[in-house]
Parts: structure tokens; sequence; C-alpha cells
């Protein structure tokens, strides 16, 4: 009853003090607020520009890979990224390569960090971390170790530069030591002629005997 008795002593003070009716004093109220909210937003001041996140220093780049030649395995030792001023290298069958891009990975801290001034060819092939598989030698692996370590070569041809390769230690005889699939072959071949020398040293008693 309140509410009522107020409702029509607004519409008598707004006839009474505007002249319009309560529904074209509040359309009209509606009009200039909206009126109000455009022009304000017309003539407002520019929000403050945003502040720009502050960039992080720009990493050096990295000098240019230093071709090498020919090192020995204790040569490359020197290259495991202990020493930061050094490019970072590292060995797959006797070809070596400058990971320095990757030091994330192959440096001091990183997953394969072993790996690094090695020539790492048995433990790729392997995927192991034991001490006694860093070496290159890769003689005794199966055809699906072999895979993996080819795979593993494409990848460092495609991504990384080569800078050198292991020289081959001499042995007794004089001769240069040659990879482990050669040394198999040649004694094959050699066993394969001591047959072949017996084989004929036999013949003369045989003949002997059937005469």
């Amino acid at each position: 009853m309140a509410v009522a008795e107020l409702w029509e002593t607004l519409k008598q003070a707004i006839a009474a003090y505007t002249g319009l009716s309560p529904a074209a004093f509040f359309t009209a109220v509606a009009v200039a607020a909206a009126l109000y909210h455009v022009v304000s937003g017309i003539f407002a001041a520019p929000p403050p520009p945003r502040q720009r996140p502050r960039e992080e220093p720009e990493a050096e780049p990295l000098p240019p890979p230093v071709q090498l030649g020919e090192v020995d395995e204790e040569e490359l030792r020197q290259y495991d990224g202990s020493d930061p001023k050094k490019p970072l290298l590292m060995a797959i069958k006797g070809q070596i390569y400058d990971v320095t891009q990757s030091r994330m990975f192959y440096g001091p801290g990183g997953p394969y960090a072993l790996f690094a001034g090695k020539d790492a060819s048995r433990a790729l092939a392997k995927m192991s971390f034991e001490p006694q598989d860093l070496t290159g030698n890769i003689a005794g692996l199966g055809p699906f170790e072999l895979d993996a370590l080819q795979d593993w070569e494409y990848k460092f041809m495609s991504k990384y530069v080569k800078v050198g390769t292991i020289k081959k230690v001499p042995v007794e005889d004089g001769n240069t030591s040659s990879s482990p699939e050669t040394n198999e072959t040649a004694n094959a071949e050699e066993a394969k002629e001591k047959e072949a020398e017996t084989a004929v040293e036999a013949e003369p008693a045989v003949a002997a005997k059937e005469s």
C-alpha cells in the first residue's frame, strides 16, 4: 500500500515539475544517460600505455666451428665442456662434430654429458651410460644397435658441423689400426688362407696313400 502511494506521489511530482508523463520522463533520463556515456568515452583521457615486458638479454652468438683436423682421443677429451672457452665436441664412428649449440644436452649437467669429448659410438648404439661403452669400438653390436647408431650419425651429419677425425693409433707391426669391421674381415680372410694352405699340404699325403 505504501509503495503504491509513493508511486502515485512520484508521478504527480514528475508531471508537476517537468510537464511530462512518467513514461516520457524515464525515457528522457535513459537517453540522457546513454548520451553522457558516449560523450564521456569520446573525451576521456586515453589509458596509460602498457608497460613493455623486459626483454631478456640476447645470448651471445656462438663462434664459428674451428676445424681441428686429426686429433687423438686424449686431445678430444679436452673438449668435453669443462672449459667454457673451448668448443664442445663429440665423435661418432671416428668423425668429430661440434655440438656447442646443444650444450644443454652435452655440456656439464646435461643428460648426455658423459658422451662429450669422446667417441661414444658404442654407447649411442646401445643407449648405454656405462663407462665401458663410452668407446668407438662397435665390434659385436647387433643389427638393431647398428641401425640405431646409423640414425644417430645421420642426425649429427644434418645438425652439426664436422670439425675433424680421430687419429688412428699405430699398432705393433707398424700399420695403422683400422675399424673393428675391417679387423673382423681381415681375420676371416686370414683363417680362410690358413685353411687353404692346410688343404694344399695335405694333398701330397693323400696322393701317396692312393698310389
